[in-house]
């Protein structure tokens, strides 16, 4: 095992991943969500197809990638939940033990995160039985609008939707890592890849294929602006589920024998393959029946069902890609949840059973208020924004990006180069380019992002 600060905490083997592909189909999942098949597809759509793909896969390489590493080297060597993981750190460096509050905001971090995003998730859930009783056959556009909106305008199904994603991600985090995260990551994610080529198979019969890889691969450089830039650089940054304390506490459960630098590739290869998936699943659709490919975030609940309502096979088909969906949003779900019960477990002793219960009834309660943000409780705002736009906007705008910069700069200047040679495999050419990319461009890049999304410049 590696000289880590915390050798004599190091994980039981049931508390580690057991083989290497376990952590990559994990870490997958984690980044592999809603942001991949929900928001990636409308976001291209919005801003020229090609040229903002180009720019995003430059960013997950220079940028993604390394931060990535950064996050899961923490993780491994701290060997704990990411509160005490970065206490260790900081101490084995000689450094202030307020860097502890970098582990504290990753882990509130996720757990607001996961108090809405349990609520979007439980649209895809609910539109898996919507789909498959061919209730959007024959139904006109406006009427495929006004009955997302009419699902919206119902707390208690909304609710109930929400309740049954939140027990489903408890219900597999609190087996434990082994028994609970590792062996759903081994079924889901090779589910989600075979949902996404089926998809992606027929969509190559709409006639236009073609035109979608077009679309996704031929850079237009008249249709990116500098916000889309800025846009694409976020995407890349946080679809990597960076900045929320979950890649640190998967890299804890993660041997001294694998590569993290390997790993974290093969993770960024596979989440930004889903992505492309999706737009090859998702845009030959839309040009097929003349829909608009930048539809906004309502691209998956009512443009995609307008086609689903009218193309051969539509209900079948259809019901595959809001499973995909709930998969997606399911095994980002554990991830974001992991890093408290970590916490609870480790620092307030409690078993991952009670610690489970304890963390999902605070965030069930939370979730409400996304809830009610879209009906009754709609004009209560703060701001102007409704309780989840004020959520949204605190996380993705403050939390995410704030996280993400505390753990950059720890890691290039805080943590000795010795320390971090040593989890990267030694002092290599790779390291050394590892180590000038996290100390220089990353931090730049995400202030650029940081205060472009506060508001302080405009581009």
């Amino acid at each position: 095992m590696s000289n880590s600060a915390n050798a004599s905490t190091s994980r039981a083997p049931a508390q580690q991943w057991s083989t290497r592909i376990s952590f990559i189909l994990a870490a997958a999942g984690a980044a592999v969500g809603l942001g991949n098949i929900w928001k990636f597809p409308y976001v291209a759509g919005e801003n020229g197809g090609g040229a903002f793909v180009l720019v995003y896969l430059f960013c997950i390489a220079l940028l993604g990638v390394p931060m990535l590493m950064a996050e899961v080297l923490i993780g491994r060597r701290g060997q704990q939940n990411p509160v005490n993981s970065m206490a260790s750190l900081a101490r084995e460096a000689g450094a202030k033990p307020a860097w502890k509050n970098v582990g504290r905001l990753g882990v509130v971090t996720g757990f607001l995160l996961l108090s809405f995003y349990v609520v979007v998730a439980g649209w895809a859930l609910a539109y898996i039985p919507i789909t498959a009783t061919g209730t959007f056959v024959g139904l006109q556009p406006q009427e495929v609008g006004q009955m997302f909106d009419g699902h919206l305008q119902q707390p208690l199904p909304l609710i109930g939707w929400s309740t049954l994603v939140l027990l489903l991600t408890l219900g597999i985090v609190g087996r434990g890592v082994r028994k609970g995260l590792e062996k759903a990551a081994n079924l889901l994610m090779p589910l989600l890849f075979v949902f996404l080529l089926i998809l992606v198979g027929y969509a190559s019969t709409t006639g236009h294929f073609g035109e979608a890889v077009e679309f996704m691969f031929k850079p237009d450089f008249d249709k990116l602006t500098a916000s889309g830039v800025l846009i694409a650089l976020g995407h890349a940054f946080f679809t990597l589920s960076i900045g929320g304390g979950a890649m640190m506490i998967y890299g804890s459960y993660l041997s001294p024998q694998v590569s993290i630098a390997r790993t974290s590739i093969l993770v960024a290869i596979l989440d930004t393959a889903a992505a492309l998936l999706a737009g090859l699943a998702i845009f030959p659709i839309v040009f097929a029946y003349g829909l608009e490919p930048g539809g906004g975030p309502g691209l998956i609940f009512v443009t995609l069902p307008i086609a689903f309502g009218q193309m051969p096979l539509g209900t079948l088909f259809g019901t595959l890609f809001f499973l995909m969906l709930s998969v997606a949003a399911l095994t980002s779900a554990f991830s974001l949840i992991e890093p408290a019960i970590a916490w609870l477990t480790e620092k307030r002793l409690m078993s991952r059973f009670k610690a489970s219960v304890l963390g999902g009834s605070g965030i069930w309660l939370l979730s409400l208020g996304t809830v009610f943000s879209f009906n009754i409780g709609a004009d209560w705002t703060l701001a102007g924004k409704t309780f989840f736009e004020s959520l949204d906007y605190l996380i993705s705008g403050w939390m995410l990006p704030l996280g993400g910069l505390l753990m950059a700069l720890f890691t290039a200047w805080v943590m000795k180069p010795e320390a971090t040679a040593e989890e990267l495999g030694g002092d290599s050419a790779a390291y050394r380019l590892w180590l000038v990319l996290i100390r220089f461009l990353v931090p730049v890049v995400i202030m650029v992002i940081f205060l472009q999304a506060i508001g302080v410049i405009t581009l």
